[in-house]
Order: structure tokens, then C-alpha cells, then sequence
């Protein structure tokens, strides 16, 4: 005789247990996918290729969920609900501590990934227990394997779908993801207790202490990790850094962190670990970025800037009375709020976001093409001497949407055109880098405007470089490269681009008898004259390809050479 209390299948058709175990599948189908999503953007937060994480990590969880159907056929019919309950205080104790964990790993270990597998399969393995015993448990419910088939997997499947839309549109909005975790296992906990609740009212648990127990344990344990999850994670953030940090944020996009050097007063600026800017030398960037094209175009008084939500480089543009027009382009909104709001950075800025050419607004809040004027008083009066006097000075807007996407809508031509995105370490950045992306730059570019790129470094990342020339030539543009000493990063790359209408020639004219025209604290015109001087072969490469949507060699390039001095 076995031990198994579960009453025989003669004796139930559906009822509050059947429906109780349908709601537990739907509850962890939506749980398991979301704690595996955390996973993987955890990874790709460290190691960038968000592309790469998530297929690993949903080939490992599926390949586990495998192995743990085959385990699963050596447990016998005993004690399957206290089994189902360990499962899921299991799920919830290793699913909300393996993000803190494998960030604790990357900081201390030469090989986290072993951490980061353990926990991607352990959370697969246990997902794969789930369903065949529940259908086993559920088999004394269920007259037919049919309908047990239906009610486990349907459940599964609609609460995937449902935890992969609270992931996008809901976790990643509003919560860190290390507490994003915490809440996932609070949703399995939860369906531990409700399960044991309900079966332990009617007898049909054995294991009352030890499961009570482990109920407890579990419950201080993620009540702990809830409470203290942030406090961890700077604790176990700052491991990764050499100052002190003194801000960290985790947005839909991207995980933005700050660090202060109170000896140097500097500080620096990363997004998913990798540096953007240093406050002792961003001016050289930006200035290389900005000055050259705005002074060797004739006219710019309309400006897109795409990307650039620090405000560095609306800073320097807005230096140019003439400018009339400003479209400043960045998907994240976090980030232009931060270049608005937060005290360092508007320093840095300059409180560019302040300028009364500068409005801000969401992505549905402007129809593309749709005029917004600015207005500002003169400190003239009118005819009769009372009312203040008001002109039109700028027509300047920020929107948070894919530069890409803006660019397929938009309509009108840009006299000046500034590509300051991140670099193309992962799919969704290498499309800005893509044959694609800039003839759209070129369709909204006026016949005589020019457009500057961040191309990352001519040093080390040549390849990435050169292949980034070879598909704005392939866009049918003429292409300048120029490079600079930026401290913070070593040597930095550029690339000025122009449409055929403009030749060669007449560009080489203007740059030998070019001047700056606003205030700037490092570039000359002697200085840019320089950065145009390559070494012997720096602009030599054995490829030929471009990079494309649908084939992004770029970011092979740019993962292969990693910045390592050859």
C-alpha cells in the first residue's frame, strides 16, 4: 500500500482543487518565463548582446525543462503535493536571489558565468517539474487525460503570455530588476501557501510541520530579500566600479550608473557598465562631435540630434544664436530626464534643457512633421507702450521614441544631423549603425547639410570603424573621417557625411579656411585640420562588407575586437 492520500478520480470531476492547480499553472507559467527574462537581462546588462542572453537563456531553460520531464518519471505517487509545494519554495527562494547572486559573481568571480548557468537551469529544472506534477496530482481530478492536458497546459501557456506582458509593460517600468525578482517569488510563495492551505484543510497533507517550516523559512527569506534587495545591489554594484557610486538606476532600456572621484572631482557616466563620458574631459568629445559640422555648413538652422539625452550636445549647439530649430531624439525618457533634472548633469549641460528653445515631450505627443514655435520677450514694448513685445526665436523639442522609427515618419529636411548614440555593442543598437538607418538620415538631410557620427574608436575597434565608413558610402554619401584624443576613452573616431550634391572639393575649401564661430574650451580649427591625418594604414581594411538590418556584421566587429590593443 502506498502512501499517496489523493483521493481516486472516481470521486471528482472538476471542482475548487481542479480550478485551485489550473491557477497555480497559469500563476508559475507567468513566473518561471518572467525570472528566466530577469536572467537574461542581467546578462546582457554585463555582457551587452541582448540577442545572444536570451536565446541562451531560453535554449537552457527549455533543454532543463527536458531533463526534468525525464527525471520526474523515478518519483512515485507519494507525497505529490508536498513535492509541488517544494517546488515552488524552491522556485522562489533561487528565482528571487539569482540576480543579486550572479551580479555578486561578476564582481568577485573570473568566471561568473558558472553562477549565472547555475541559476538560468536550476529556475529551467524546476519549471520543468511543475507541469508533469501538477498533471499528476491533477490526474484525481480529471475523468479524462484530455481534459488534464487542457487544463495544465492552456494555463501554462495564456500565464506565459501574461508574464511576458507584466515583464515589458510593467516590471521593467516600474521596478530594479533584482526586486522585480523578489516579486515574482512572492507570486510562487504565494501558491505554495494558498496550495498547502487549501490541501491541508482537507487532509491531504502528511508533511504538516516540516512543510510549515520551510513555509516560514521562505517567508523571512524573500521578505529580507525585498527589503534589502536595492541596498544589496549598490553594495554588490560598486564592486565593479573604482569611485564611489552615486547613482544607479535601472530603466526599460538600460541600467544607468554614476560614479563620483572626490580627489579628481570627476565624474563618470555609464550605461549597462560601459562609459559614456567623464566630466574632466566629455567637452572634447562633444565639441569634436558638434563644432566641425556646424561651422562648415552654410546654414544650421535646423538641428537633429539623435541620441544624446545628457544634453552635452544640445549644449554646444545651442551656443549658435542662428539655430532656429532643434529636434533632440532619444529613446529613453529616463535619460533626458536625468540630463534635465538631475543636479550634475545640468551643471554639465549647462542647463541646456532650460533654454527657452527646449521644450520636452513624449513620443505621441508630436505628430511628426508638426510645428511647435517658441516664443520669448524681447524687453521691447508695443506701439501704445504697456504690452511686452514677443518674437519667434526656436522651434526646439525633445521626443523619447526609436531614432530609427522617427526617422521612417518624420518629414522635412535638417540642415545639421548629430548621431550620438550609444556604441553598436547589441542587435538593438546595431541597426542605427545599419545601411538602412542612414538612408533615412539621408532622405531627411537638406542638399547642402552635413551629418556627424560617433564612430567608437579608430584604434580599438578599427574594423568597427571602417566598416561604419563603408556603409555610409554605401548609403551614398561621401564620407570624412577625423579622430581625437579623448582621454577617458583614448583615441575616438567621427565621421562627417554629405550627400553627392556637395562636392569634395568645396567641403576642402571650407575646412582650410574654416574658423569657430562659438565658444569652445579645446577644439581649434588647427586642431581639426589635424584630426583629419590618419597613420599608414589606419584606413585600410581587407573587408568589404556593410552592415545591414537583416545581416549586422557591425556588431560582430565590434564584440570581436572587445577594445583589446592587438
Amino acid at each position: 500500500m502506498t502512501d499517496n492520500p489523493l483521493p481516486s478520480k472516481r470521486r471528482f470531476t472538476f471542482n475548487t482543487a481542479t480550478f485551485l492547480l489550473g491557477s497555480s499553472m497559469f500563476a508559475t507559467g507567468a513566473t518561471g518565463l518572467v525570472l528566466e527574462y530577469i536572467q537574461a537581462a542581467v546578462g546582457t546588462y554585463i555582457l551587452g548582446n541582448s540577442i545572444e542572453q536570451y536565446s541562451i537563456v531560453i535554449g537552457l531553460m527549455l533543454f532543463m525543462m527536458g531533463v526534468a520531464a525525464k527525471v520526474q518519471k523515478y518519483f512515485n505517487d507519494d507525497l505529490l503535493l508536498e513535492k509541488f509545494i517544494l517546488i515552488e519554495i524552491f522556485l522562489a527562494i533561487i528565482g528571487g536571489y539569482a540576480p543579486i547572486a550572479t551580479y555578486w559573481a561578476y564582481g568577485v568571480m573570473d568566471n561568473f558565468l558558472l553562477v549565472q548557468y547555475f541559476f538560468i537551469m536550476s529556475i529551467g529544472f524546476l519549471i520543468g517539474l511543475e507541469i508533469p506534477v501538477v498533471m499528476r496530482i491533477n490526474e484525481q481530478y480529471c475523468e479524462r487525460l484530455s481534459l488534464n492536458i487542457e487544463r495544465v497546459f492552456a494555463a501554462d501557456y495564456i500565464g506565459s503570455l501574461v508574464g511576458a506582458l507584466l515583464w515589458v509593460y510593467v516590471l521593467l517600468k516600474k521596478f530594479p530588476i533584482t526586486e522585480s525578482s523578489f516579486i515574482m517569488a512572492g507570486v510562487n510563495f504565494a501558491i505554495a501557501v494558498v496550495t498547502y492551505t487549501y490541501f491541508r484543510h482537507r487532509g491531504l497533507i502528511l508533511k504538516k510541520i516540516s512543510i510549515s517550516v520551510l513555509i516560514a523559512i521562505t517567508a523571512f527569506s524573500i521578505l529580507l530579500g525585498y527589503r534589502y534587495n536595492r541596498d544589496w545591489n549598490l553594495t554588490v554594484e560598486q564592486r565593479l566600479y573604482d569611485d564611489p557610486i552615486v547613482f544607479s538606476r535601472t530603466t526599460q532600456y538600460q541600467h544607468l550608473v554614476m560614479t563620483h572621484s572626490p580627489v579628481l572631482d570627476e565624474y563618470r557616466f555609464y550605461i549597462n557598465g560601459n562609459l559614456q563620458f567623464s566630466s574632466v574631459d566629455e567637452h572634447r568629445y562633444h565639441e569634436m562631435l558638434v563644432h566641425p559640422v556646424m561651422n562648415l555648413v552654410p546654414d544650421h538652422r535646423r538641428v537633429l540630434i539623435l541620441g544624446g539625452g545628457d544634453g552635452m550636445a544640445l549644449r554646444e549647439v545651442l551656443k549658435y544664436p542662428e539655430v532656429r530649430e532643434v529636434m533632440l531624439v532619444d529613446l529613453d525618457p529616463d535619460m533626458t530626464r536625468l540630463g534635465a533634472n538631475t543636479p550634475v548633469l545640468r551643471r554639465l549641460n549647462a542647463q541646456a534643457f532650460d533654454d527657452a528653445r527646449v521644450t520636452k515631450m513624449a513620443a505621441d505627443g508630436l505628430t511628426p512633421g508638426e510645428d511647435r514655435p517658441l516664443f520669448q520677450e524681447t524687453g521691447k514694448k508695443n506701439k501704445a507702450g504697456r504690452l511686452p513685445v514677443t518674437e519667434k526665436i526656436a522651434t526646439v523639442r525633445v521626443m523619447n521614441v526609436d531614432a530609427d522609427r522617427f526617422l521612417s515618419g518624420i518629414r522635412g529636411k535638417w540642415n545639421v544631423v548629430l548621431v550620438d548614440l550609444p556604441d553598436p555593442s547589441s542587435i538593438d543598437l546595431v541597426k542605427l549603425y545599419s545601411k538602412g538607418f542612414y538612408l533615412k538620415i539621408r532622405r531627411v538631410l537638406a542638399e547642402t547639410g552635413m551629418v556627424a557620427i560617433q564612430a567608437t574608436s579608430p584604434y580599438h575597434a578599427r574594423e568597427s570603424f571602417l566598416c561604419i565608413q563603408r556603409t555610409l558610402e554605401a548609403a551614398r554619401m561621401h564620407t570624412l573621417p577625423y579622430h581625437e584624443n579623448v582621454p577617458s576613452f583614448g583615441d575616438w573616431g567621427w565621421f562627417l557625411a554629405w550627400k553627392d550634391s556637395l562636392p569634395m572639393a568645396g567641403v576642402a575649401g571650407r575646412i582650410a579656411h574654416m574658423d569657430m564661430t562659438a565658444p569652445t574650451r579645446y577644439l581649434t580649427p588647427e586642431v581639426f585640420r589635424r584630426s583629419l591625418v590618419f597613420g599608414k594604414t589606419e584606413l585600410e581594411s581587407p573587408h568589404t562588407d556593410v552592415n545591414t538590418l537583416m545581416f549586422p556584421v557591425l556588431l560582430n566587429y565590434y564584440l570581436k575586437e572587445s577594445w583589446l590593443v592587438d
